[in-house]
């Protein structure tokens, strides 16, 4: 009995050590300023960071290309004159920007024709209530088929589900969140990135074995295993930590869903919107096989249509439940939900401006590729071996990550330093390249610098204006960390057990002869 009391006492001590710690977090993150006043401080000191690197010459060499890279001077004549003339293009052709506001058209017809509402309470009723969240992180990983469309309609649906089931909403736009982001990479099919990664990997063992080949499927099996890993973990954060400690939900939100029992007129126009939605999906299908593949029948075409399939996906089926319960009349019934979607992005649309400009001046200036070049020179030099060299990888990855969002832009300059130096090792450049996605992963949620991360506060918004970066954080680290745990835990056991990543993808690679 007593040795139970201690151990409760233990585990109390632990949970307000915890508490306080991510209390400290959300208090000092908070402290920050507005995102958008945060971005333009953040311009500046790249700015002045460009002037610095380039008045101290520093240089590094990629080590795929040989080429030395030297800071750009941003504050110089040339620098001014490229901020100022390409600063509409830049906002203009920031990635998130065109993918959230077309996204948002159809979303925006699904959600005010009241479809959405009508989904999410078949859901909540069909679904038990202990699978919720486990469902919503497993779907969140299994978005990244459609891109990075998870961001835009699954962390929004995320909270206003759990507020239907009387849960905290910024506890299910976490949980959506961690999966969407947190659990990048993770999947049971095959997405976008894997042959992405692949042909970098590849170039990069060619430089020990010129006949070294990386198939898209390099860690189909290790990714896949993830998952249910990921969701488990996820689960317990969320139930465990995250919702403790944000306690019931008092607050006003700016959509709500209510809990009365779906009506005859929802679900007959429930029914109708899902036949749509297979008509629709039957259609872009046909189209998919006859006109958006390449002549050798890649469908790069397809995956570069994602942002427009969804908004199709959503706005038919939403305009079909609308006309099914009366909710849309004509055509300007549809112009006013569509005008109304954009009104709230507002916000947003200022978000990415700043963003767009911080992150092109990043870009512009070299900064990010220096510190990411010298930081695996670094790794490099400290000779380590066997599974801590592997660990120290992924973490160092991870920390490069927060500075540099793209995968394929970070795995373009850390695979010919790393693949062929564990090649050497004896280690395969497909258990490499796992390592990689791993550190590639669980920082996300982590970092102002992800260019959906002011879309995430903006969603927040609508369930507590006082969300600010540390609020969101605080809520995140929990998830990192057990993320990385995890994660690190099962490629130490894959290693040690030497489990195929993939079809024909060892865990080892012998040199030939």
């Amino acid at each position: 009995m007593t040795q139970q009391i201690n151990s409760k006492g233990r585990g109390g001590i632990i949970d307000r050590l915890i508490k306080k710690a991510l209390d400290w977090v959300e208090v000092i993150g908070n402290k920050l300023p507005q995102p958008v006043t945060l971005f333009f401080i953040l311009m500046l000191i790249v700015l002045a960071t460009s002037w610095v690197a380039s008045v101290l010459e520093i240089s590094a060499v990629h080590p795929g290309t040989k080429e030395t890279i030297y800071p750009v001077n941003l504050i110089s004549g040339e620098g001014v004159k490229m901020i100022f003339t390409r600063m509409v293009k830049t906002f203009a052709d920031f990635p998130p920007l065109g993918l959230v506001l077309s996204v948002m058209l159809g979303i925006g017809v699904a959600e005010r024709s009241g479809l959405i509402v009508a989904a999410l309470k078949a859901f909540v009723a069909s679904v038990p209530r202990k699978l919720i969240t486990i469902s919503i992180i497993t779907a969140g990983m299994l978005c990244s088929v459609a891109s990075d469309a998870g961001y835009v309609v699954l962390i929004p649906l995320g909270a206003v589900i759990f507020l239907g089931m009387g849960r905290h909403p910024i506890a299910g736009l976490a949980a959506a969140f961690a999966g969407v982001s947190g659990g990048f990479g993770a999947n049971i099919f095959l997405t976008s990135l894997d042959p992405l990664l692949a042909a970098f990997t590849q170039s990069a063992a060619q430089l020990i074995d010129p006949t070294y080949l990386v198939e898209p499927t390099a860690n189909w099996y290790f990714m896949a295993a993830s998952v249910p890993i990921i969701a488990i973990a996820g689960t317990f954060v969320t139930e465990k930590i995250i919702e403790p400690r944000l306690g019931p939900y008092t607050g006003t939100p700016e959509f709500t869903t209510d809990s009365n029992p779906l009506t005859r007129e929802e679900k007959k126009g429930l029914v109708l919107a899902v036949l749509a939605a297979l008509i629709t999906g039957g259609v872009l299908a046909f189209l998919a096989v006859n006109y958006l593949r390449t002549e050798d029948g890649a469908y790069t075409p397809l995956f570069q249509s994602i942002v427009a399939i969804m908004l199709v996906i959503f706005f038919v089926p939403g305009l079909v439940y609308g006309i099914s319960v009366g909710k849309i009349k004509g055509d300007r019934d549809v112009a006013k939900m569509l005008a109304d979607s954009m009104a709230v992005m507002g916000g947003y649309i200022v978000l990415a401006f700043a963003a767009a400009q911080f992150v092109a001046y990043f870009s512009w200036s070299n900064i990010g590729v220096i510190f990411a070049i010298s930081g695996a020179g670094l790794l490099e030099s400290i000779h380590f071996t066997g599974i801590p060299l592997i660990v120290m990888f992924v973490i160092v990855a991870s920390l490069i990550n927060i500075l540099i969002g793209s995968a394929s832009a970070k795995w373009a300059i850390m695979a010919p330093v790393f693949v062929p130096m564990l090649m050497l090792m004896g280690y395969s450049p497909e258990m490499t390249q796992a390592a990689y996605r791993i550190g590639d992963s669980y920082t996300n949620i982590l970092t102002p610098l992800l260019p959906y991360f002011p879309l995430i506060i903006t969603f927040a918004h609508r369930y507590d204006k006082k969300v600010g970066i540390g609020t969101l954080v605080s809520s995140m680290l929990p998830f990192a960390v057990v993320f990385a745990v995890v994660r690190i835990i099962m490629l130490v056991l894959w290693m040690l057990f030497e489990i195929p990543l993939g079809p024909d993808s060892p865990m080892t690679y012998v040199m030939p002869g």
